[in-house]
């Protein structure tokens, strides 16, 4: 199935549609690659715009775009995205009763609708619509969920093969922001397309700062990064259940909005925490990994691992959920031992134990990386980076090596002398000569390296015996306890005098607080225009129900601001502002613009906008005729017809609305309980009145009442 369009058709619906002038890397070679009717397989980062290169297809495409999504919250996120957009489409999942359902299949027969959304579960409920009548294309969303390679394996996935078997002709586009070379191949095999054109774009998000710091005191160096990011929504990545509440709780008696969320919540309250944050009603979320995989929310701007992740897809993912809009963020990771110990663990017994446990050891080498931590984790994807980034901890502060050899002696022999029976904490109270429990219990206080290092912090030691760890001087012997063992290059080190070479610690101290100066985390002024926009955004949101980065991303109130737009063709210009939002949302944010500008610049008032359309209306100009004088869309002149009339100005309203479709608003407003929103009108009417006829309608309905 193939549908033909050229460039500037493209370039034009994704204005139309998106809001966006050009395409990002490979998004217009894979969008005419799908038009072309052929199977593709994208790799793409988080926040690169995968979703356009099915959804902008979508809507050139006779029928209607299946998309296959793993979680319900995602396709809620996604389809509330389109709506926002103008474009038709619907999800269909267990969450619906059967009338829903059956209306939605109703849509799709009628052609009502240009992309449905459904889990791989509930694919059996739309097999009456699974033919070339009605589907035109099939896109695989998080495609590396087939794959046991994969991070986030779901059997579930693995039924999804007899959809080419059953729609030959019908392209397909499977999309996964990760998957190594092992999973991209079983995807195209899994799926039946082995003839599919790979797109691999670059994994690089040079907007997200990476960062890796020890894990001592990490609770309290999550409070200060936070109150350094005021106002700014981020999500804690832990490891247990447990961990995400006892931070949430720390950080409220902090002051910062948080909550919690985890598997053993119940369904209501993992939805209204989710919600919470997507509405910006939460700053952060502390979470286990069960959270985010639905999370499309542009606006994070910060995510921190309270734990190591188990392996380098699941990190680069949980990272990539922030700075989904291209402002930069920020990634930050505490790393343990006693998390890696703690993984193995969890590792123990799979069925694919050593591919788990090599993915660990990776994820662990990144986490005690002394060179650029980007080149590292692009070189896991297949990508080589050239240049040291500049933009991780290791290359703003690169590490400072000393000559570490008797350090590393005192730590092996300590090793040989308790046969290579102990595990780290051990080993370091033998230096210090702790004269503990276990070490009496043991006789280890006996040891003849028993206090050679008390005067080295308990802390210190334990860096140190890390590092000779990832040289591959000593080893974790984790069948055995987790005692320390000798390798080869042990001995070299203890008597042929081999250099060892360490960094010196590194610890984090809260700042110093004086009387005379104190540090405050930076902010953005709160009469800013950002933060002005910010929050008629967020009113906005609130009015419509929707999250407020779909009604604008941060980084298009960012364009605002810089440019100042204050007509609608100026409006129009700014990345992410479509037909359909200039007509929704542009008089409110270019009124708010120009109330900002204020005395700076010679403007209209909002008012007299409106009153030069009325001389003009008076002057017997039609409404094509204003628009195209005054270089405003129809609908902005719409708004201004609604307004005068509501202000008793000489309106032949009828000439713009007929009386039943007054009725029909009024009718809408009695069942509605009257809305707050024009949004719940628009719903009402299954998007088929325009917003404008809802405005005049109300205006007329107001005056009557």
């Amino acid at each position: 199935m193939t549908t033909t369009v050229n460039e500037a058709q493209l370039l034009t619906s994704l204005k139309t549609h998106f809001g966006y002038d050009r395409f990002r890397g490979d998004q217009q070679r894979i969008i005419e690659n799908v038009l072309e009717g052929k199977d593709t397989l994208v790799i793409m980062p988080t926040g690169g715009g995968k979703s356009i290169c099915f959804q902008l297809p979508a809507t050139l495409f006779k029928g209607v775009t299946l998309v296959i999504s793993p979680l319900i919250a995602l396709m809620k996120d996604q389809v509330d995205g389109l709506k926002a957009n103008g474009i038709k489409a619907a999800f269909y999942n267990s969450s619906q009763d059967s009338t829903e359902q059956q209306g939605i299949i109703d849509d799709i027969l009628n052609a009502k609708l240009k992309l449905i959304y459904v889990a791989p579960e509930s694919l059996p409920g739309l097999e009456n619509i699974l033919n070339a009548t009605y589907i035109s294309c099939i896109a695989i969303d998080e495609a590396h969920c087939i794959s046991s390679w994969g991070h986030d394996f779901r059997p579930s996935y693995q039924q999804l093969g007899f959809l080419k078997k059953m729609l030959p002709d019908i392209p397909i586009i499977a999309l996964t922001a990760t998957a190594d070379k092992a999973t991209r191949q079983d995807i195209i095999e899994q799926l039946k397309v082995p003839h599919a054109d790979q797109f691999i774009s670059s994994f690089d998000r040079e907007n997200i700062e990476l960062e890796v710091r020890p894990a001592d005191g990490r609770a309290s160096q999550i409070v200060r990064f936070i109150k350094q990011h005021a106002n700014e929504s981020g999500i804690v990545y832990c490891l247990s259940r447990k961990n995400t509440e006892t931070i949430a709780k720390k950080l409220n008696e902090n002051g910062i909005n948080s909550d919690a969320y985890h598997a053993g919540l119940s369904f209501d309250d993992r939805t209204r925490v989710q919600e919470d944050f997507i509405f910006d009603k939460t700053q952060v979320v502390c979470a286990t990994v069960a959270f985010g995989m639905g999370i499309d929310k542009s606006n994070v701007r910060w995510v921190i691992h309270h734990n190591m992740p188990k392996n380098i897809e699941g990190y680069y993912q949980e990272i990539g959920r922030s700075g989904r809009d291209g402002l930069k963020a920020n990634a930050l990771l505490f790393h343990s031992y006693a998390d890696v110990i703690q993984l193995r663990k969890f590792a123990s017994g799979a069925s694919n134990e050593d591919v788990q446990i090599a993915k660990l050891e990776r994820m662990k080498q990144f986490s005690e990386a002394t060179t650029c931590r980007r080149k590292i984790l692009l070189s896991y994807f297949g990508e080589l980076l050239e240049e040291n980034c500049g933009n991780c901890d290791v290359c703003k502060n690169p590490p400072k090596f000393f000559d570490g050899t008797v350090i590393a002696q005192k730590i092996l022999s300590t090793i040989k002398r308790v046969k290579e029976q102990e595990a780290t904490g051990t080993i370091i109270d033998v230096l210090r000569g702790a004269r503990n429990a276990n070490i009496l219990e043991k006789a280890l206080d006996k040891t003849k390296t028993f206090g050679i290092g008390h005067d080295t912090s308990w802390k210190d030691w334990q860096q140190y015996t890390i590092q000779l760890i990832n040289q591959g001087i000593c080893e974790i012997a984790f069948h055995k306890n987790n005692a320390l063992q000798l390798t080869a290059f042990s001995n070299k080190v203890l008597f042929n005098n081999l250099k060892v070479f360490l960094t010196a610690p590194i610890e984090y101290k809260e700042p110093v607080k004086t009387a005379t100066r104190t540090a405050k985390p930076k902010r953005t002024p709160s009469n800013s225009l950002f933060e002005r926009l910010r929050k008629l955004r967020y009113k906005i949101s609130l009015e419509e129900n929707i999250p407020a980065y779909l009604v604008f991303s941060d980084a298009s109130l960012k364009e605002m601001e810089q440019i100042r737009p204050m007509s609608a063709d100026e409006f129009l210009t700014i990345s992410g502002v479509g037909q359909r939002k200039l007509e929704v949302y542009g008089d409110e944010f270019i009124a708010e613009i120009l109330d900002f500008m204020g005395s700076k610049i010679k403007k209209p008032k909002k008012t007299e906008t409106h009153l030069v359309t009325y001389e003009l209306y008076k002057s017997g100009l039609s409404i094509d005729a204003i628009s195209e004088q005054r270089k405003l869309k129809a609908p902005t002149i719409y708004s201004h017809i609604a307004k005068l009339y509501s202000d008793g100005k000489d309106i032949n309203i009828y000439d713009f609305i007929a009386k039943s479709d007054v009725e029909a608003v009024h009718q809408a407003k009695i069942e509605l309980n009257n809305p707050k929103t024009l949004k719940e009108y628009f719903d009402y009417f299954n998007e088929q009145m325009d917003y404008f006829k809802i405005r005049l309608a109300l205006s007329v309905i107001d005056k009557q009442d």
